[in-house]
């Protein structure tokens, strides 16, 4: 297999798993504050899944960020997520973080996000608080992903890109940490077998998430499932 066979209907794709045997992430574990402490004492571990699999041919790597953002409401954590225009090249019509490809001019990653989240959907720069970093994550499309996570306060106004972004929405962060909303789908192509999880919010009729941004929010979950003490599974240990 010289390359990757895009996923055109990931809906029609049959469940194989659902990680409900997993333990969810309590409340505590995922307030403001605890998330501060989780990235100034926790050491990063490896990502439970590191990319996609093999890459469209013809591609070299890329290196890209995205800006994973969580909104900070009245009745919790919410994560903020774009819906692509059809239009594009690149992952049409896929739900996304803002994010995109890392200029010569941004400093790093986390420049990168933010000016991506600027550009893309009008988020402020002032009303990010930066928590931490998540491991790289390979795209079939050969971009090499950091995910920078980050606080984002109440206030901001957003101002979506024409061409790029037909509209922003949240989702609940606990629902998204817990495992038993993480599905997995295989398929087979050439003799290989490719898998992909999926967190469709709020269910098959709604937003379908699956894909890089399931896959970087599942890392996010097996980095906040971590002790402090030694990167011990630690989902059900309070904060």
């Amino acid at each position: 297999m010289t390359g990757a066979r895009p996923i055109l209907n990931p809906r029609e794709v049959p469940v194989s798993g659902i990680d409900a045997h997993l333990p969810a992430l309590p409340a505590e574990r995922l307030a403001p504050e605890a998330l501060r402490r989780h990235w100034a004492t926790v050491p990063l571990a490896a990502p439970e899944r590191p990319g996609d699999g093999n890459r469209f041919p013809g591609r070299a790597p890329r290196a890209a960020a995205v800006l994973v953002p969580l909104v900070q409401r009245a009745e919790g954590l919410s994560v903020l997520l774009t819906r692509r225009t059809e239009a594009l090249r690149d992952h049409a019509g896929q739900i996304s973080f803002p994010g995109g490809s890392v200029d010569p001019t941004d400093a790093n990653a986390w420049a990168a996000a933010l000016r991506e989240a600027e550009e893309e959907i009008g988020l402020a720069r002032q009303f990010v608080e930066p928590l931490g970093q998540l491991p790289v994550y390979s795209t079939v499309t050969a971009f090499e992903v950091t995910p920078c996570v980050g606080l984002v306060a109440p206030g901001f106004e957003l101002r979506l890109q024409s061409g790029e972004v037909d509209e922003a929405f949240e989702v609940p962060l606990p629902y998204l940490m817990n495992p038993a909303h993480h599905r997995r789908h295989r398929m087979q192509f050439l003799g290989v077998e490719r898998e992909f999880l999926s967190m469709p919010w709020p269910d098959e009729s709604g937003y379908f998430i699956w894909g890089a941004t399931a896959a970087m929010l599942r890392n996010l979950y097996h980095q906040l499932s971590q002790d402090r003490a030694g990167l011990e599974p630690a989902s059900m240990i309070s904060p």
